[in-house]
């Protein structure tokens, strides 16, 4: 059997966390297993979907790197076929599905009721072998005793959620459905649908839900939910996916930073975790440092040029040979790339925003004589590179009997603004003499 998987989502909002989870476990067990996986957009709902919230799906599942098997035009809906523009969509396949009603009811499986069409649900309790969850016995509730049939044809002719997604399941020959545990209540219904049809229903797996720290569940609109604030605040998609596979599965091994070609050799259902994952911010961030840490130079000087774009930077002022050499200096002290802006913007600015108040407190009166002394054994080198500057500067702290930090902290301050950052030496080189002077310069006259 050629697995065959599929991520189904609606068109509704942003690309939940938890919905971009979902995506990632059918795109591993796909590639693990050398099957297909399948992009549908169920968008049967007009009133609520949009254009934007698809072009928002299909922009965090590409940034991620998920890419899909099949799409519409491929002609073939039981094989995969690679290269496809793809994905399909629910409102392009309104003739099957009313080919598929025409069946349940002339089998008298469904019946019109009011305008509407019903589903005529068994009686019988239904037994979902799931693979993850395990055996789930799906009992009629008292409320359904009386009447267990559900509506899958509205009065306004719409089918409903229950009917097209199984038969789009059907129709595309899925054989596994990995989704929230959140539709397992659905699930009894599914299966009743297939049995209708006379197929055997997929197997099922039903991961388990993503909650915030505090045990609750994570909805719309708490912090970390939408996928597309993780590209936006300098983290890697890498190092996302990363993270999600973590979300609910174990690799069973004490590593936790994964390849992700690693991540497919391992992927699994069975190591799929039951009990619900807690959404871990700081873990993430880690994460996202770790993966930052390996990158190659130019994939880091992408990112953080970008980075200092968005922060309102000008990076088009300064040689590639500058930034380079400016962006060098950062690579390992990092976790997201949101954090170059005050980790690194000094680079990129004529003049430092020294302001009133805390700044002049970082330069007291003996903080500004040995910074005087400093700048004076500065300009007097004719080599202005790191190593020249470092023995400059443990020489002067000799020379004047202190420790060499009572020099490193007001030299950084004043060519950076900051009280920490990059190895002072390496960015002195960097921002070269004449700058080094002039803010050093600078410094002095403001907080005098």
């Amino acid at each position: 059997m050629t697995v065959r998987v599929r991520f189904a989502p609606s068109p509704t909002g942003f690309l939940h966390i938890g919905g971009a989870r979902t995506a990632l476990f059918n795109w591993l067990y796909a590639r693990h297993t050398g099957g297909a996986f399948i992009l549908r957009i169920e968008d049967t709902d007009t009133a609520r979907n949009t254009q934007e919230a698809v072009e928002v799906i299909l922009n965090g599942l590409r940034w991620l790197g998920l890419d899909w098997d099949e799409g519409p035009t491929t002609g073939n809906p039981q094989g995969p076929s690679k290269g496809e523009q793809g994905p399909y969509f629910q409102s392009q396949r309104g003739s099957i599905y009313g080919r598929r009603i025409e069946e349940l009811l002339r089998k008298g499986c469904a019946y019109e009721a009011e305008g509407a069409v019903k589903f005529r649900m068994t009686r019988e309790p239904v037994v979902i072998q799931d693979l993850i969850v395990g055996e789930v016995r799906r009992e009629l509730t008292d409320r359904e005793m009386a009447d267990p049939d559900f509506v899958i044809v509205r009065s306004d002719g719409q089918p409903v959620f229950h009917l097209v997604n199984v038969i789009d399941d059907l129709e595309m020959g899925i054989t596994h459905v990995i989704r929230g545990e959140d539709h397992l209540s659905n699930t009894a219904k599914h299966i009743a649908l297939f049995r209708a049809f006379g197929i055997d229903p997929p197997q099922y797996a039903h991961i388990p839900l993503i909650l915030n720290p505090d045990g609750t569940k994570m909805s719309k609109r708490d912090k970390g939910a939408s996928l597309t604030t993780y590209g936006e605040e300098g983290y890697l998609p890498e190092a996302v996916v990363n993270y999600l596979c973590l979300l609910g599965w174990s690799p069973k091994q004490a590593q936790e930073v994964l390849p992700l070609a690693e991540v497919i050799r391992l992927f699994g259902l069975p190591q799929i975790l039951r009990h619900n994952a807690r959404f871990d911010a700081v873990k993430l961030q880690w994460l996202n440092g770790e993966h930052i840490r390996t990158l190659p130079f130019d994939r880091f000087l992408e990112s953080a040029a970008k980075a200092l774009s968005r922060a309102g930077l000008d990076l088009a002022r300064y040689s590639q040979g500058f930034i380079r050499a400016a962006l060098e200096t950062c690579v390992g002290k990092i976790r997201q790339f949101s954090e170059l802006p005050a980790y690194a913007g000094f680079y990129f600015v004529d003049e430092l925003d020294f302001a009133a108040g805390e700044d002049r407190k970082k330069l007291g009166e003996e903080e500004k004589s040995l910074l005087v002394r400093l700048r004076e054994e500065f300009s007097r080198l004719d080599k202005f590179d790191a190593a020249s500057i470092e023995t400059t500067l443990k020489e002067a702290a000799k020379s004047l009997g202190v420790k060499v930090g009572a020099l490193v902290h007001p030299c950084r301050f004043a060519c950076t603004g900051n009280t920490s950052g990059p190895s002072l030496y390496h960015l002195l080189e960097v921002l070269g003499k004449e700058r080094v002077l002039q803010r050093m310069d600078r410094a002095l006259e403001l907080l005098r």
